[in-house]
């Protein structure tokens, strides 16, 4: 599979965490067995080096890493108040450079089964195109997780993503606004997402609800919900919550699980993830329990 966007440095009161939603899921599906490609950009600096040693010491394979000197590798100031977070996305950093020839010869040298993108690496116009060639260069599954950034994102951009995607991910707020943007006239979130289905016609939708669990539908109307799921472990925060629960989405499709387990197991893993602070475990150990439990 291939995952195409940023990769970025989750800038903490206290300490730095690397992150991006591509990285995040790239790492997981990593743990879980599979053999992610991602494709970003980094910048000659000190985070490039600390993203390089990650990838490798965690087994990565980095043909999809592009590198140049006139762009900083991503970051993100990340604040809190109030027990929530909120990112501080800075601009012109070297996942917004993705260079688009590269990315083609990338896919096609990897033949992809699924391709994960979302709208954030989207925002400048030359990872845009990245993106493009991408999504025509091949004939895989496309999964959008939606993951809004304000104020980074726009109606076009949502538009042609959707046009592109077989697969739709995103939260309940999410929902909204795409609601209000597309004026559907559904009455309920889940009329709503019909409605964007047939629009834009999409296989299947996953709609993530926080500690209320999370639903999904079909295109043949089929609705499937799983509650949430609590967690022993006191919240550290949610950051990289919807990537842990993507990449169990992305994991449950590879392996054919039926959806119900799927969402069951996506919920659990993202509450797992609240635990710890930022997006990803310190230790493969983290995932051990997961890989045994669901025998991969």
């Amino acid at each position: 599979m291939v995952l195409f966007g940023e990769v970025l440095a989750d800038i903490f009161p206290d300490q730095t965490v690397l992150g991006g939603a591509p990285f995040n899921v790239a790492r997981h599906l990593k743990a879980f067995g599979q053999n992610p490609v991602l494709i970003t950009r980094l910048g000659n600096d000190v985070l490039r080096d600390n993203v390089l040693n990650v990838m490798s010491q965690n087994g990565m394979e980095t043909i999809g890493i592009q590198c140049g000197n006139r762009h900083p590798t991503g970051r993100v100031l990340v604040h809190f108040k109030d027990g929530q977070h909120r990112f501080e996305i800075l601009p012109a950093q070297a996942y917004d450079f993705i260079h688009p020839s590269m990315v083609r010869m990338t896919t096609l040298s990897v033949d992809p089964a699924l391709v994960y993108f979302g709208t954030l690496a989207q925002r400048n116009e030359i990872s845009g195109r990245a993106l493009k060639v991408l999504l025509r260069s091949t004939g895989a599954m496309k999964f959008l997780d939606i993951n809004l950034r304000a104020p980074w994102y726009d109606e076009k951009t949502i538009r042609q993503s959707l046009q592109y995607a077989d697969v739709m991910k995103l939260n309940a707020e999410e929902l909204g606004l795409l609601a209000e943007m597309f004026g559907l006239a559904g009455n309920t979130e889940q009329n709503q997402v019909v409605e964007l289905m047939n629009r834009f016609d999409l296989n299947h939708a996953v709609v993530t609800c926080g500690k209320n669990g999370a639903w999904q539908i079909d295109r043949n109307g089929r609705i499937t919900e799983a509650a949430g799921k609590d967690t022993a472990t006191k919240t550290v925060d949610t950051v990289g919550a919807g990537d842990g629960f993507s990449a169990v989405c992305i994991l449950g499709t590879l392996l054919h699980w039926q959806m119900a387990e799927t969402l069951e197991r996506a919920n659990g893993f993202a509450a797992a993830i609240c635990g710890i602070r930022g997006a990803i475990p310190d230790h493969a150990d983290f995932y051990q329990p997961y890989t045994r439990d669901w025998g991969i």
